[in-house]
């Protein structure tokens, strides 16, 4: 995002018809979903994946993948609709016939809202995979962004959108071999 795309979204503000200390309490609980999204997909509680996303989001974070194993919605490939679709794909991914160990953390969210009940952010983040190809340690470690959508569905915010950007991927030669299209 750049400097002046907050300012043109800065323009839009005062739309919201929270106070600050609501508008605060917004931003919190966007950042405790997506905190709660990376723990439960780590811990691989695929029961509770879905619940931190609405039924219509739309995921493009498989860039770093090879193309031939990028999920596809539609035909379009690196692109995931819906949160049952979503959650097949992350859980075939970490937790398929080869189970992958991950941490991922998100840092620095630049969080706007922009309305009651939508907003947008952008996370700094980092992650690291790994997994046992016949007693050689397979890994990758990325670094990046993820520029979400937020919207608040029955009182609770939701992950609405999600892309992630890499800015770099390191990773052993093997690390894919393990990989099936998704």
């Amino acid at each position: 995002m750049s400097h002046n795309e907050v300012r043109d979204t800065d323009a839009e503000t005062p739309a919201l018809t929270l106070g600050a200390a609501e508008q605060l309490l917004a931003i919190r609980e966007i950042e405790r979903v997506f905190a709660a999204r990376l723990r439960v997909m780590d811990n691989k509680q695929w029961e509770y994946y879905p619940t931190l996303h609405t039924e219509d989001v739309v995921s493009e974070t498989w860039q770093g993948l090879p193309g031939d194993k990028q999920p596809s919605t539609d035909g379009e490939s690196g692109r995931v609709v819906g949160r049952e679709a979503l959650t097949r794909a992350i859980s075939n991914l970490l937790d398929g016939p080869v189970p992958v160990t991950s941490a991922h953390h998100g840092h620095c969210p630049e969080i706007v809202l922009e309305s009651d009940t939508t907003a947008r952010g952008i996370w700094a983040m980092e992650d690291q995979l790994w997994w046992d190809n016949d007693g050689t340690e397979e890994s990758l470690h990325g670094w990046g962004h993820y520029h979400e959508r937020y919207t608040k569905v029955d009182g609770i915010w939701l992950i609405s959108y999600r892309k992630l950007t890499r800015l770099r991927q390191v990773h052993t030669p093997g690390f894919f071999s393990f990989l099936k299209p998704l």
